[in-house]
């Protein structure tokens, strides 16, 4: 029998969720027998045992050392990409952060600031211009519609190979953008 966590709540429906530790957390409505859970959990042991595969497979979080490495790189390389983008499409964000986002690595807010993830400096160039020019064309369509994707190949028609990239685990996604690149 897997392990589970039960956390109850005034929802009126169950959800599964499992963390990046590979731990399964069961969400359920505070009355619900511990056997209709039971149950929901063994429904979805596929799905679970998927979830927890995704989850070892994922690279280990980098040391404090690393950390400063790839924020030091982050902030010495990505304003200059942004702002090469920027004269290249003449959209501009108001403002430009360096976080330490780890479900995501960039975002573009209502007002148009953007931030990136300094853990996007694990991933070869290509992917890295990639994601800068993905939160730019943002401040001209807050969505992914087609004319989003649109703008982007404008300006990088190889824009589903780079961010292909992305998927992989940073280390092979960093030996990819180099046999990508030529180097």
């Amino acid at each position: 029998m897997r392990e589970f966590t039960i956390i109850r709540s005034d929802r009126k429906t169950m959800a599964l969720q499992v963390k990046r530790t590979g731990e399964v957390i069961v969400r359920a409505p505070k009355r619900l027998h511990k056997s209709e859970i039971l149950a929901f959990v063994l429904k979805h042991e596929d799905w679970i045992q998927k979830q927890q595969a995704l989850a070892a497979a994922r690279p280990a979080e980098p040391d404090a050392e690393r950390c400063a490495q790839l924020k030091a790189r982050a902030a010495a390389v990505l304003p200059g990409k942004v702002d090469y983008f920027s004269r290249l499409t003449g959209l501009y964000p108001t403002s430009v952060k360096i976080t330490g986002a780890k479900t995501r690595f960039g975002s573009c807010s209502g007002k148009n600031g953007i931030c990136f993830s300094y853990l996007l400096m694990q991933y070869p160039e290509p992917a890295v211009d990639y994601v800068v020019l993905h939160e730019i064309a943002h401040i001209r369509h807050h969505n992914h519609s087609k004319a989003f994707y649109d703008l982007i190949a404008r300006y990088m028609p190889d824009y589903k190979a780079r961010a292909a990239l992305l998927k992989e685990p940073p280390d092979t996604a960093h030996d990819a953008g180099r046999r990508q690149s030529g180097a």
